[in-house]
């Protein structure tokens, strides 16, 4: 039969907001006919507060324990019916957190991969040099500017004695070297030779005594 006139097709199946959906539908008939039987119980109870006790009066008040009743029976039924909408509305809130949460974990696994990709391009030896070599770099850059800034002073450390005797040799030296000059401060060996570029030789002391008379 299936193959002659084909199978009836699936039904979509039932989610939890369409269920929700229909649940809200019936519990609204039921508000509706409760308000009906609310305004009719209005009517009763406004006749018998005018009538006085008597058979009319009773038989109005059996309609108005009817409608009651009904009333009654509607509210318990619409009671169920919220008390369903309820649990499938704490369902429904599951769900949409569960597919929240597959949704972020589905976004972890993607950024992990693509983080093990692109960290798996970073070599970490060649930065371990890197940074070894801007190390030694600077310690070198340290040397240079402490170099550079080094002062010529004497050095704390010379002997002060050292220093007195390379005077004393210094002076020594220059007491030697006046021997060679005689009073008027002309070396010997320019005595006998005056050099070409004195016009004239360095008169003696006697000349400029007598010049001074």
């Amino acid at each position: 039969m299936n193959r002659l006139f084909g199978s009836a097709p699936k039904a979509p199946k039932p989610t939890l907001n369409a269920a929700i959906s229909n649940l809200d539908s019936r519990i609204s008939s039921f508000d509706v006919k409760i308000a009906s039987l609310n305004a009719e119980l209005g009517t009763y109870q406004s006749k018998m507060s005018k009538m006085r006790d008597g058979p009319g009066k009773t038989a109005l008040k059996n309609k108005a324990l009817k409608v009651l009743q009904r009333r009654k029976q509607y509210e318990s039924q619409r009671d169920q019916l919220q008390s369903q909408v309820w649990n499938m509305e704490q369902a429904q809130t599951m769900q949409d957190n569960l597919a929240g949460v597959m949704t972020t974990v589905d976004a972890m696994k993607t950024t992990q991969k693509e983080l093990k990709k692109q960290y798996g391009k970073v070599d970490l030896d060649k930065i371990e040099r890197m940074q070894d070599e801007m190390a030694d770099l600077m310690d070198v850059g340290n040397e240079i500017n402490e170099t550079l800034s080094r002062g010529y002073e004497v050095p704390d450390d010379v002997d002060e004695a050292e220093l007195d005797a390379e005077l004393e040799l210094l002076g020594a030296e220059m007491e030697m070297e006046g021997v060679g000059m005689d009073a008027g401060g002309v070396p010997d060996f320019m005595k006998d030779e005056v050099p070409e570029f004195i016009d004239e030789p360095p008169e003696t002391n006697a000349k400029v005594q007598e010049a001074a008379r």
